[in-house]
Formats: C-alpha cells, sequence, structure tokens
C-alpha cells in the first residue's frame, strides 16, 4: 500500500480527518483521536495503528511487524507494519478499520452522537 492508497482509504472512513506532524508523518483522527499512522520508517513506507491486547500480542511476534516505536513503549497496544513480509494490504485495511473503531468506542456517547458514529 503507498501512502496515497492509505490515505484515501482512510479518509473514507466515517468522521475522519488528517494531519501532517511527527517529521512528516500522515496522521489520521477520529474525534480528535489518533487511530492511523503513515510514517516512521526509512526505507519503505509504515503503517500504525491500535488494536486489541489479543491482536497486540499476536501480531508483534510476526515478521515485519512490531510494536510501534514510542508508543508501544509507553503501555499502549499499537503496532507498526514496517518490513516484509508484514501485512497483506487487505489485512491491513482490516486492522486499520478496527483500529478507527477502537479509538471511537473510546471517545465520549455525546461526542460518537456528533460524530455520526452511533446508529
Amino acid at each position: 500500500m503507498t501512502y496515497d492508497e492509505f490515505n484515501q482509504f482512510c479518509e473514507a472512513l466515517i468522521s475522519t480527518t488528517h494531519v501532517v506532524q511527527w517529521g512528516g508523518s500522515h496522521v489520521w483522527k477520529v474525534g480528535g483521536k489518533v487511530f492511523a499512522i503513515g510514517g516512521w520508517a526509512d526505507d519503505r513506507p509504515a503503517y500504525t495503528f491500535k488494536t486489541s491486547d489479543l491482536s497486540f500480542e499476536i501480531l508483534k511476534e510476526q515478521d515485519g511487524l512490531r510494536p510501534a516505536p514510542y508508543l508501544a513503549s509507553r503501555g499502549f497496544k499499537w503496532i507498526q507494519n514496517y518490513a516484509l513480509p508484514g501485512l497483506n494490504d487487505e489485512d491491513l485495511k482490516t486492522y486499520i478499520i478496527r483500529s478507527h473503531e477502537l479509538v471511537a468506542s473510546g471517545l465520549s456517547k455525546k461526542k460518537q452522537r456528533e460524530l455520526g458514529l452511533l446508529n
């Protein structure tokens, strides 16, 4: 997945915003909270996302994936897809969607309603 494809995918998720920060990384937020980051790798695109506790334990052991620099060291369950083989594009998209859901579910019910996240 290229950064352009990553940005198009994240933009299509409900109530997202995009900023470029932290050294030129593509940072995607829902309700002002980060759910995905494109950047922070030297030789190829890298993508960082929030996971459940179980997914974190499974993914951190796979080749091309690691606990996300800075975030995981602070106890947060974030994974970075940074090298081959890593995740294929479809699996990466699934984890980004789940990250969006995890972050959105942590927002107040009022904020979720304002953003159209509740039915």
